[in-house]
């Protein structure tokens, strides 16, 4: 059996202390961009999961960007008082800009000290050729992860959802990635609705046949003021137990090559806006548990995975 760390799983907090010699957090930012998912592009309405702050509820508040860093990196130091940085472009969609505005924040940040890389989630439709070019830019001076929000391989849910684009959208933007060795990471999110337990594990034997450097996981929450709490309030919408998710996490982590890191295994929504499941605000009891089902089921990242020669084709 392989371990990280005393782990059974490939975290990101492993993997970044092997990369830097030290500890590395990240710094959530709020940009000021949108999505075209909002502003009428693509759709009004946005993902039915995703909240009013564009899945950014714990950046900073700062209007100006180099302030919310060490707005952020303060609040952080109370954890750690000495580890360089990760700036994360996190709320909305962080590609969907000229490329002249992405140019001056991505480097607004990264010229600051302690600043080790940057980590970029946007949408696999907002990466066109310029943006591409500037990523790869970024990608010989800084190191950098891009991340995916694929959320299901399945295009009924990507439908009810409304993730507004087909999956070849996400293969193609990851082998573009790929082709100029930009790291990517796949969101993909448990328990949506009309989900079983075999369309989430194909889900995720896809993303482990990928090539992808990292993946997150993310428990499905139902939060105040999106199309999800709709369908929640009218019992239309199973959320899962804790139980039920500390199984299937080890389910799916099981599945994936131990190579891949995993940047999240859980999360935990903003308290004030979440409604279900509330057993998530614990995140560290659920992480325990999650610890606790690898050793009581004796597995670990990579046992059970199984290269797919035909989707590894696609991607190289």
């Amino acid at each position: 059996m392989k371990a990280w760390d005393g782990k059974r799983y490939h975290a990101l907090n492993s993997f970044l202390r092997e990369k830097f010699g030290e500890k590395v957090f990240k710094i959530s930012l709020d940009a000021g961009f949108t999505c075209p998912n909002r502003d009428g592009t693509v759709s009004s309405g946005g993902c039915i999961f995703c909240s009013a702050r564009g899945s950014g509820d714990f950046t900073g508040t700062a209007q100006d960007l180099v302030e919310q860093f060490y707005e952020v990196k303060q609040m952080m130091n109370k954890k750690w008082k000495e580890g360089k940085y990760i700036a994360y472009f996190q709320a909305y969609t962080n590609t969907y800009a000229s490329v002249e505005e992405l140019r001056e924040k991505y480097y607004s940040i990264l010229k600051l000290e302690g600043v080790a890389g940057l980590a970029i989630a946007t949408r696999p439709d907002c990466l066109g050729q310029e943006v591409m070019e500037l990523l790869e830019e970024l990608n010989q001076k800084t190191y950098l992860w891009v991340e995916l929000g694929l959320q299901t391989i399945h295009e009924k849910t990507a439908q009810l959802i409304n993730r507004g684009y087909e999956l070849d959208t996400y293969i193609n933007a990851a082998k573009q990635l790929k082709k100029r060795n930009i790291e990517a990471v796949t969101h993909v999110i448990l328990g949506l609705p009309g989900e079983n337990r075999k369309d989430m594990l194909e889900t995720i034997d896809f993303v482990a046949n990928t090539k992808t450097q990292g993946i997150k996981l993310h428990l499905l929450h139902v939060l105040k003021d999106t199309a999800l709490y709709e369908m929640y309030m009218d019992g239309k919408l199973h959320t899962m137990s804790k139980d039920e998710y500390t199984d299937l996490i080890v389910d799916c982590v099981e599945r994936l090559p131990e190579e891949m890191v995993i940047h999240r295994i859980t999360g935990d929504g903003p308290r004030e806006t979440l409604i279900a499941p509330m057993w998530s605000l614990k995140k560290w009891e659920v992480i325990n548990a999650i610890e606790y089902q690898f050793m009581d089921r004796n597995t670990w990242q990579g046992k059970m995975f199984k290269s797919n020669r035909a989707l590894e084709h696609i991607f190289e």
